[in-house]
C-alpha cells in the first residue's frame, strides 16, 4: 500500500471515538498498519474492522495494560513507529467543585497515561536501525495555553507541554532517533460537540467566536497535522507544540 506512511506501524490510544477515530482513518489511509487501543471495546472493534485496523483494549492508566500492549506490539508486528498519546477526559468542575478523586482520575488518564505511553514508545522504538525514525505525537489543546475553568483539564494539558519537551530532549541526547511533539487542537467539530450543539444551539456560535477564522475546526483538520508528524516530513520537528485551533491563541479573548 502506498501513502505518506506506508509500512510503519502505529498506536492511536482512545482511537474509538472523535479525533482519535480520525486520525485511526487517516493513518490507515496513509499506509499505515494501525493498532487501536481504547477501553470501548464495542465502537473500537467496529472501526477497526471498518478500516483495516486491529484493536486491543488499553487502560492508560494501568503499567500492567501497557505492558500488555507493548507485549502485543511486539508480537503481532515487529516494531512500532509512531505512538499517538490521545485518550483523555474531561471533568467541568473548576477549583472549588473539584474533588481529590475527580482531580487525580482526571490526571492519571491526561498526564501519567500520555507519560506511560511515552515510556513505552521509548521501549519498542529505540532498537530501531540506524537512519529509521519513531515519532511520539501527544495530543494536548489550546487549553495548554489559554486557561478555562476545568482546573484538572487545563492542569493536564499544560503538563503535557513539559512533558513533551523533556521526552524530545531526552531521546535526542540519548541519540534514540525519536521525535515527540504535542499537537493543540482548539474547538473541534466532534460527535460529542455535534450533539453538545444540538441540545444547545447558542453552543456553536460561542465556538466559533473562539477563533479569529470564526468557524470550528474539523476532526480531519487535526488528523492531518498528526500525519505529517508521524510521517518522514517532520523529521527535523522534535519538541514542537503545532497548533489546529484557528488562531485561537493569537486573539486576545477581549476583542
Amino acid at each position: 500500500m502506498s501513502g505518506r506512511l506506508a509500512g510503519k506501524v502505529a498506536v492511536v490510544t482512545g482511537g474509538a471515538s472523535g479525533i482519535g477515530e480520525g486520525i485511526v482513518r487517516r493513518f490507515s489511509t496513509e499506509g499505515a498498519r494501525v493498532l487501536l487501543a481504547d477501553l470501548d471495546e464495542a465502537n473500537g472493534t467496529a472501526i477497526a474492522a471498518e478500516c483495516g485496523a486491529e484493536f486491543v483494549t488499553l487502560d492508560v492508566t494501568s503499567a500492567e495494560s501497557w505492558q500488555a500492549l507493548e507485549t502485543k506490539t511486539k508480537a503481532d508486528f515487529g516494531r512500532l513507529d509512531i505512538m499517538v498519546n490521545n485518550a483523555g477526559i474531561v471533568s467541568n468542575l473548576d477549583i472549588t467543585a473539584v474533588t481529590l478523586e475527580v482531580w487525580q482520575r482526571l490526571i492519571n488518564v491526561n498526564l501519567t497515561g500520555v507519560m506511560l505511553g511515552c515510556q513505552t514508545a521509548i521501549s519498542l522504538m529505540r532498537g530501531h536501525p540506524a537512519g529509521e525514525t519513531g515519532s511520539i505525537i501527544n495530543m494536548a489543546s489550546s487549553t495548554s495555553y489559554l486557561a478555562i475553568p476545568d482546573v484538572a483539564y487545563t492542569t493536564s494539558k499544560a503538563g503535557i507541554v513539559g512533558l513533551t519537551k523533556s521526552v524530545a530532549v531526552h531521546c535526542a541526547n540519548e541519540g534514540f532517533n525519536i521525535r515527540c511533539n504535542s499537537i493543540h487542537p482548539g474547538a473541534t467539530l466532534t460527535a460529542i460537540l455535534k450533539t453538545a450543539i444540538e441540545q444547545m444551539p447558542e453552543v456553536e456560535e460561542a465556538c466559533k467566536r473562539m477563533s479569529p477564522l470564526n468557524r470550528m475546526g474539523t476532526v480531519e483538520e487535526v488528523a492531518a497535522m498528526a500525519v505529517f508528524l508521524a510521517s518522514d516530513e517532520a523529521s527535523f520537528c522534535t519538541g514542537g507544540q503545532y497548533a489546529v485551533e484557528g488562531g485561537t491563541v493569537s486573539q486576545h479573548p477581549r476583542m
